[in-house]
């Protein structure tokens, strides 16, 4: 399947139906009266956040979105049949903006979240409403309201509890493989990883998601490369994982590159998340070569890192529990914060 985090969508919630101009008329009855019925409501257009769903490409070969109208009002004070609804079914973390001036309507982090997109137009009254003492025999009735439209966007943000970060070729991909059953794909070449990937990681009775993004280099900011677009599947993660090739001529080169775009980001505030670096393929080189290796890197970052190799299994286990011990200590500290996130969601 395709990977499509962005899409627009025109949404039209169905019309309201117009109401009847209608009299009794049976016989033996001499003043029947008026008995025109109201129309239906049209359909309201809404957003559900649901299961199965990791991508928005339904909606790139579904651009318009339309309820039903709702139904004429009929004879004998019949109401018209309300509109069906229409429903946008997205993943979890779709954000949902009005592309007129791209101001956000919601944000749908949980399953079964529903949120309304256009509301549907009311009927109209059929001419029963509009008898009184003065006017009993009416012959008007009104047409049913218009229902709202808009265009929207839609941009998924995966989420993930932990991003993977690097320079292309940093061994992101061989990582995420090592660690889950995620199968993406691996090669000796830059930006193998052309989009976002999550993989389970499973770790002394504990897991979390681990999610891959594309590969960054000097300038992504401005566009080299792939971009900096994918950091946006980054920003929900509680943690990073820096990983750096430690095969490169300057590691401390390396990770100040990534910091510089992470740091070039949106308002900076992913660069200020916890961040654990690691020096990955460490069995390509001596032990000798590795330990230097990271000493350089240490003394450009202040604090340990770890040295790894998804091909040997070499110190893969010990980062995978850093990894879920920063995770559990970050959720417990967002709890604190806000006690009422642990309740369920309710429509």
């Amino acid at each position: 399947m395709k990977f499509l985090d962005q899409a627009k969508v025109y949404v039209k919630a169905g019309n309201g139906g117009p109401g009847c101009v209608s009299f009794r008329r049976e016989k033996f009855i001499e003043f029947g009266g008026p008995d025109g019925g109201d129309g239906g409501k049209g359909g309201d257009v809404w957003a559900e956040c649901v299961e199965g769903l990791n991508t928005l490409i339904d909606y790139r070969y579904q651009q318009h979105v339309k309820a039903k109208s709702g139904v004429h009002g009929m004879g004998k004070n019949r109401t018209g049949a309300g509109g069906a609804d229409a429903v946008i079914r997205v993943p979890a973390g779709t954000q949902i903006f009005d592309a007129e001036d791209e101001s956000e309507i919601a944000d749908l982090t949980e399953i079964g979240q529903r949120v309304l997109i256009a509301r549907g137009g009311n009927g109209g009254f059929g001419n029963t409403h509009f008898k009184n003492a003065t006017n009993q025999a009416p012959r008007n009735a009104n047409p049913g309201l218009p229902g709202e439209e808009r265009t929207i966007l839609l941009r998924l943000k995966l989420i993930a509890d932990a991003g993977l970060v690097g320079l292309p070729n940093a061994g992101k991909s061989t990582f995420l493989s090592a660690v889950s059953s995620a199968r993406p794909k691996i090669g000796d070449y830059p930006f193998t990883t052309l989009h976002p990937g999550l993989g389970v990681v499973y770790v002394d009775a504990r897991e979390f998601i681990l999610a891959d993004i594309p590969g960054l280099i000097e300038g992504a900011h401005e566009g080299a490369g792939l971009g900096d677009a994918f950091l946006g599947h980054v920003e929900r993660c509680r943690v990073l994982l820096h990983l750096v090739d430690v095969t490169s001529d300057d590691p401390a080169a390396a990770y100040r590159t990534v910091r510089g775009e992470l740091e070039a980001y949106g308002d900076g505030e992913l660069a200020q998340k916890p961040e654990i670096v690691a020096l990955s393929k460490c069995d390509a080189l001596d032990p000798e070569l590795v330990a230097m290796q990271a000493e350089l890197l240490e003394a450009e970052t202040g604090s340990r890192v770890a040295r790894v190799s998804a091909v040997s299994g070499e110190g893969m286990l010990e980062l995978t529990r850093r990894l879920a011990t920063m995770i559990g200590r970050e959720k417990n500290a967002e709890r604190a914060a806000d006690p009422t996130q642990d309740q369920p969601w309710q429509p």
